[in-house]
């Protein structure tokens, strides 16, 4: 995946590459957080119940785990930008998908294309977050990172906001739209933005076609000790890694495609708008990361603080009113934006706790890799599982009791695990 030729000498001049991949972490987050309004919306025009509306995430983020060892061999064939290229493709082809699915209303269908969307999501994320990081040095990698991030997550603070416009800004009160023919009219809605999608995902295969992406190669060393090992498995920091992006993933998605399920549950008015709140949230956490890291925290401090602050997020959506909007009316009240139950904006907060746990996490996971670097990012990529899996439970849980609130506890384990990531298995270099 890695198999050519930027000298190291180089690696600072790199602002038109940098430049394209950002443009390709854009498009990373609008189709991704795309979701958080696809859940509702799919909710109400093909009768579902919270956990079935979750396989939504479910088929989109299972694609990473399913396909990330398969792209990482075709990279391997085909070289960075030709991969690149073709990941793009197949992200048309999923988009696609969406027009016959928009036509009949028929849920797997959209499975299908968000499974799709979401291989072809694989092979861009299993290049460019390597790329990234060994761009420049290490200790400025989460700050690199984090300006991928800071595209990425604008890109989900736009998603949202277009997709009301486009889809939902006429549709009034969901609850009325109880007829077959109001929710085939509904569901048509979706085609023409799907369209535009396509267009612009092809013209980005030109784009990135035609350019010189350089390729990076790892460092040659395997070990920081010398000594030589034959498996990704005997690197407790990539494993341990995979384990604590596991559980990030999963509560970053459960933070981002949740919220408007919980809003809509609690009669929020703009509960199809709600995901912007938690990526903006994600937004400020991103500025944190470029202006701070490693200027005044550490990649490690990073991390641990974005534990800390996500477990205490945790127990505020849990234990806070979701009727009173009193925390909102202080903390955004005063900037028009309307308001939200206090539980509700515990979740966006999330946003803000996590949000340098992904930039801190790649460099720190894959330092001392050598030539295992393209087998430990797919291990990583294949962490995104728990976008998969976490928010499903989470759904199962909710259904069960009648109530999301309390469903929300799942993602305390996964901050707790990524707090023990932070203070000793990041260090760990044998078993």
């Amino acid at each position: 995946m890695v198999d050519t030729t930027m000298p190291a000498g180089e690696r600072h001049s790199s602002v038109i590459p940098m430049a394209i991949i950002g443009l390709l972490f854009f498009i990373f987050g609008f189709v991704t957080w795309l979701n958080g309004s696809l859940i509702p919306f799919l909710k109400i025009i093909c009768d579902l119940n919270e956990f079935q509306a979750l396989f939504v995430t479910f088929a989109f983020y299972i694609a990473y785990t399913v396909m990330a060892l398969p792209m990482a061999k075709v990279l391997e064939k085909t070289g960075y930008r030709n991969g690149m290229a073709l990941g793009l493709a197949i992200m048309v082809l999923g988009v696609l998908l969406f027009i016959p699915a928009a036509k009949t209303s028929y849920y797997l269908f959209f499975l299908i294309g968000l499974f799709v969307l979401g291989t072809g999501l694989t092979i861009l994320q299993t290049a460019s977050n390597p790329y990234v990081v060994m761009v420049g040095p290490k200790e400025s990698a989460a700050m690199r990172i984090s300006i991928m991030g800071l595209i990425n997550k604008g890109a989900g603070v736009v998603a949202p906001i277009v997709f009301t416009a486009l889809v939902l800004s006429d549709i009034g009160d969901a609850s009325e739209i109880v007829t077959e023919a109001q929710k085939q009219a509904l569901s048509d809605k979706l085609i023409m933005p799907y369209i535009y999608m396509a267009v612009g995902l092809t013209a980005l295969i030109g784009l990135v076609k035609f350019s010189n992406l350089p390729h990076i190669e790892p460092e040659e060393e395997v070990t920081e000790g010398g000594d030589e090992k034959t498996s990704i498995l005997q690197f407790p920091q990539i494993i341990l890694g995979a384990i604590a992006l596991f559980g990030y993933v999963g509560v970053e998605v459960i933070a981002g495609d949740t919220i408007g399920l919980f809003g809509e549950g609690l009669g929020v008015a703009n509960f199809a708008s709600l995901t912007s709140y938690t990526m903006v949230c994600m937004v400020i956490g991103y500025l944190i990361g470029v202006t701070c890291i490693p200027r005044f925290i550490s990649q490690q401090q990073a991390l641990l603080g974005s534990a800390i602050a996500g477990i205490l997020c945790i127990l505020g959506i849990v234990f806070s009113s979701t009727e009173s909007t009193g925390l909102a009316d202080a903390l955004i009240g005063w900037t028009g934006v309307p308001t939200v139950p206090n539980a509700v904006l515990f979740v966006a907060l999330m946003g803000l706790a996590h949000a340098l746990v992904w930039p801190a996490l790649w460099p720190m996971a894959l330092e001392g890799l050598g030539k295992f670097t393209a087998q430990g990012s797919a291990l990583l990529i294949m962490g995104i599982a728990g976008g998969a899996i976490l928010p499903l439970a989470l759904g199962k849980i909710a259904h069960s009791l009648g109530a999301m609130q309390p469903a929300y506890w799942i993602g305390l384990p996964c901050y707790l695990f990524i707090l023990y990531y932070a203070l000793k298995g990041h260090k760990m270099r044998s078993w």
